[in-house]
């Protein structure tokens, strides 16, 4: 059996955009029409031998864990059948690295999985999303790459270190740390001596759990005069962990500390991250570092760990 088939999973995003006026790429409505009409609207694709599926239609500021499970949930399936050589997810901006780290973490694929967006939406004069999809089926057919990674604006990232740096530019993600994998140019994938990040997979039955049973963990942020009041309102909501963003190398007001450490003491888990752009998090005092991780990446962690606890 040829392994050349690639399969496409939809769930909604900018690049399903639609707006009345073609000029306005603000003005949109997400999610609008479906994987099979993104295909269609990129002749090129015609000769490849792909499948596709909607998995979801939501604008992504909107996604949640049910929706992490169907998604998970399809990509497993598609990735066990022998013809499939790699998938494509097409997907919202806002939280695109959080899926992509989700993804990576949970099924830690040996098969490209290569998800993309859009900036602009499908009606627009000047759209992004038909040629960040066609790059992304050129990565997925590559047998260079495994795992989860993200291909937009002819840049190829990986998961663990893709960020959203801009609010409104086509080319909004970025790389920490000069991490970038590669690049697609004109058709041809050309890659920077890197490999996607290798990860144990935690498996499908570390999120079989029903999603509103998933544990609560929630990001807190140090500031100027940050105190330790959010940490004492989350506590009395029932919070199972908190992810502190912390200035520079983690650093924490020692009101904030001191209310994260008793959090701690009083069993709910705690790491810290850092609202820096870039840069890992050195080991340092009572509460454990994140690494290089974000803060919302941190929290997927964390999620990870405790429903593996429970």
């Amino acid at each position: 059996m040829t392994r050349d088939l690639i399969v496409i999973l939809g769930t909604g995003g900018t690049i399903a955009g639609t707006a009345t006026d073609a000029a306005d790429n603000v003005g949109y409505t997400a999610a609008q029409i479906g994987v099979d009409q993104l295909i269609a609207a990129v002749p090129q694709l015609a000769s490849r031998r792909l499948e596709h599926e909607q998995v979801a239609q939501l604008d992504s500021k909107d996604m949640d864990f049910a929706t992490w499970q169907r998604i998970a949930e399809a990509a497993a399936r598609h990735l066990a059948r022998p013809e499939v050589s790699g998938l494509v997810i097409t997907h919202g901006t806002d939280t695109l690295e959080e899926t992509a780290w989700f993804l990576q973490r949970v099924l830690a694929p040996t098969k490209p999985v290569v998800i993309t967006a859009a900036m602009r939406p499908a009606t627009a004069l000047l759209k992004d999303g038909s040629q960040n999809l066609l790059d992304a089926v050129t990565v997925a057919a590559d047998r260079e790459v495994a795992g989860v990674v993200v291909a937009f604006a002819g840049q190829i990232h990986s998961a663990e270190q893709v960020r959203k740096v801009h609010s409104y530019k086509v080319n909004a993600f970025a790389s920490a740390e000069g991490a970038q994998l590669g690049v697609v140019e004109e058709g041809i994938v050309r890659w920077f001596g890197r490999s996607a990040p290798a990860a144990q997979a935690l498996g499908m039955a570390r999120i079989s759990r029903p999603a509103a049973q998933w544990p609560r963990v929630q990001i807190v942020m140090n500031h100027v005069g940050a105190d330790g009041a959010i940490v004492d309102a989350l506590l009395a909501q029932g919070v199972d962990g908190i992810v502190v963003a912390g200035t520079g190398n983690g650093t924490l007001s020692a009101a904030l500390e001191r209310s994260l450490e008793g959090a701690q003491a009083g069993g709910v888990k705690v790491l810290r991250s850092t609202r820096c752009d870039a840069g890992p998090v050195m080991a340092a005092g009572d509460l454990p570092s994140a690494g290089a991780l974000s803060p919302v990446k941190s929290r997927i962690e964390l999620i990870l760990e405790l429903l593996a606890r429970s």
